[in-house]
């Protein structure tokens, strides 16, 4: 049963820093070089120096962007720029953002977790992770010896009885706040009342968690917990044996989950009959349209149906867009191809898409990593700015998805699923030592 735990953090001096809204950042895999600069120019104390600190001219083994942040971090304590909080706390996390038209409020709260190895305990991954991201961000950890992110984890309580003991806890408090580049906004409560942990700490206990994002971060938390033990400097109370995590009720009425839409490279030019040629028999195909503009026809389309097995595919050759809808003979050759897989695996949208139509009817298993979208008008300027053979619009897994995989010890294919919001780095800090 996941084991969390309140602690106290460091955070941001606001009588130092002054706007608390110009030091967060978003999560360093979603920050691309010009927002980089931006965030650097933003604050002088900003936590990209920390998160994702670029390399500087004359950079070599001995001085290199981790060390830089360590130091950094060092400087930034020592100033009181950043600020170790007087008690332990759970620190409650409300964003409030806009999505097609409709106004939402995700609420969560941060603790520490205590770390077990996937597939040995009640912490369950639900995608695949990379060897290069986790050797990043453990020399960055082994630098700072600090969780800088958070881990995104969700977890089933249809009542949200342990989120709602929280909302009774801050009631009436003022939180500090802070407005990301996306215009969400991004509220803090700490809660100290010893009770009351106690009593979320209980509702929590029988509860499996789901990693949503974060999973190389959580890897990495394990590693370096596992190498501080060889070390000999480890026992049961050091803060190395847990990590930072955001815990969101899967039955959050902010919950929602965004599609990743994909533009493929590396394929050959094929025109929609090509395509209909090469997928073999396995999909119903419908023309449905020309053009990149028609991206937003097909998605309603594919939405409004609202099934993993329609898939919408535009072919760069003919500028034509198809609608393919996996059919018997698709569902059998999915089951051949994916024998290792369970069924509800190989029912996911993103699961037809790359191991049936791209790897094993299209021939193609090493292709360069497609450029992840998630809205529309992003398809419509990448086709429209790019040379790009395929793009395929597709369904994102849902919480139900998420939870029935990665029970059956499985991981989706990469980026299934897109969380919105992105959580900020920067709200609080978790210190390892």
């Amino acid at each position: 049963m996941p084991n969390i735990a309140a602690f106290r953090g460091l955070r941001y001096n606001l009588g130092h820093v002054g706007s608390l809204s110009d030091v967060v950042a978003p999560p360093y895999d979603v920050i691309g070089p010009d927002l980089q600069k931006s965030l650097y120019q933003r604050h002088p104390a900003n936590i990209i120096r920390l998160i994702l600190n670029r390399a500087e001219p004359g950079d070599d083994s001995s001085i290199s962007r981790y060390g830089r942040a360590a130091r950094f971090f060092k400087n930034w304590q020592q100033e009181c720029v950043l600020q170790l909080d007087p008690d332990p706390a759970v620190y409650v996390y409300h964003q409030q953002f806009d999505y097609a038209g409709h106004s939402f409020t995700r609420r969560g709260f941060m603790a520490r977790l205590w770390l077990e190895r996937f597939g040995t305990g009640a912490v369950y991954p639900h995608e695949e992770t990379h060897a290069a991201a986790k050797v990043d961000r453990l020399r960055l950890t082994n630098a700072c010896k600090a969780n800088l992110s958070q881990i995104f984890g969700i977890y089933p309580d249809p009542t949200n009885d342990a989120q709602n003991l929280l909302e009774d806890a801050i009631c009436g408090c003022t939180p500090v706040e802070a407005t990301d580049h996306l215009d969400v906004v991004h509220r803090l409560w700490p809660v100290t009342d010893v009770e009351t942990i106690a009593e979320l700490t209980l509702l929590m206990g029988p509860r499996p968690l789901f990693v949503a994002d974060g999973h190389h971060r959580y890897e990495t938390a394990c590693d370096y917990r596992d190498q501080l033990a060889g070390n000999g400097t480890l026992d049961p109370t050091h803060p190395a044996n847990f990590v930072m995590t955001m815990c969101v009720s899967m039955n959050d009425p902010g919950m929602i989950v965004l599609p990743t839409h994909r533009l493929f490279e590396g394929l050959p030019f094929l025109a929609a009959s090509e395509l209909a040629d090469r997928l073999g028999g396995c999909f119903d195909l419908t023309p449905a349209g020309e053009g990149a503009a028609a991206a937003g026809s097909i998605w309603q389309t594919i939405e409004d149906d609202a099934e993993q097995d329609q898939i919408g595919l535009y072919t760069a050759k003919d500028r034509m867009w198809t609608l393919a809808r996996l059919n018997e003979t698709g569902r059998e050759r999915m089951s051949q191809v994916a024998a290792d897989q369970s069924e509800d695996w190989r029912r996911l949208g993103v699961s037809i898409l790359h191991r049936l139509a791209i790897e094993t009817l299209l021939d193609n298993r090493n292709l360069p990593k497609p450029n992840y979208v998630h809205l529309i008008d992003e398809v419509v300027q990448g086709l429209e700015s790019t040379d790009c053979p395929l793009a395929a619009l597709v369904m994102p897994a849902t919480l139900d998805h998420i939870r029935a995989i990665a029970e059956h010890g499985e991981r989706m294919p990469a980026k299934s699923t897109y969380f919105y919001p992105k959580l900020l780095s920067g709200l609080v800090i978790n210190p390892l030592e």
